[in-house]
C-alpha cells in the first residue's frame, strides 16, 4: 500500500480561520486516501520552530512514497522560510519520497496520485 504524508499549516494557528471546520475538512481528506487504498497521514506545523521536531519525527517514522506540501505553507509569502525548511527537511529525512503540492486541503489525494505509479 502506498504511503503519503501530508504536511500542512495548522489551521488553529491562523487568525480568522474556523480552525475546527478546516481540521474536519483535512480529516475528511485523510479518509479519501484510505478509500483510494493509500495509507495517508498528516502532520500540522506552524512558523514556531517548536513544531519542527514533530515534523521530523513524522518523516522518520516510516518510508514515504510521497510527501504532499500544503498550499497554506507554500502560498503565504511570510511563510517562505517555513516552506524552504519543510522542503529541505523532506530531502534530508525522506529522500526517497517524491514531493507533491496541493492547491487546497481538498486535493491532496490528486497531488499524491500524480507521483504514485
Amino acid at each position: 500500500m502506498p504511503r503519503v504524508l501530508v504536511v500542512g499549516y495548522d489551521p488553529e494557528a491562523v487568525p480568522g480561520i474556523d480552525g475546527p471546520a478546516m481540521r474536519s475538512a483535512l480529516d475528511a481528506e485523510l479518509e479519501r486516501f484510505a478509500g483510494e487504498g493509500i495509507e495517508g497521514s498528516m502532520v500540522l506545523v506552524t512558523a514556531d520552530p517548536s513544531t519542527v521536531p514533530t515534523f521530523v519525527d513524522a518523516l522518520a517514522s516510516r518510508p514515504w512514497d510521497v510527501v504532499v506540501v500544503g498550499g497554506g505553507i507554500r502560498k503565504a509569502e511570510p511563510l517562505l522560510t517555513l516552506f524552504e525548511l519543510v522542503v529541505n527537511l523532506v530531502r534530508e529525512h525522506a529522500p526517497e519520497a517524491a514531493l507533491a503540492f496541493n492547491t487546497s486541503g481538498g486535493d491532496s489525494v490528486e497531488a499524491a496520485r500524480r507521483w504514485l505509479s
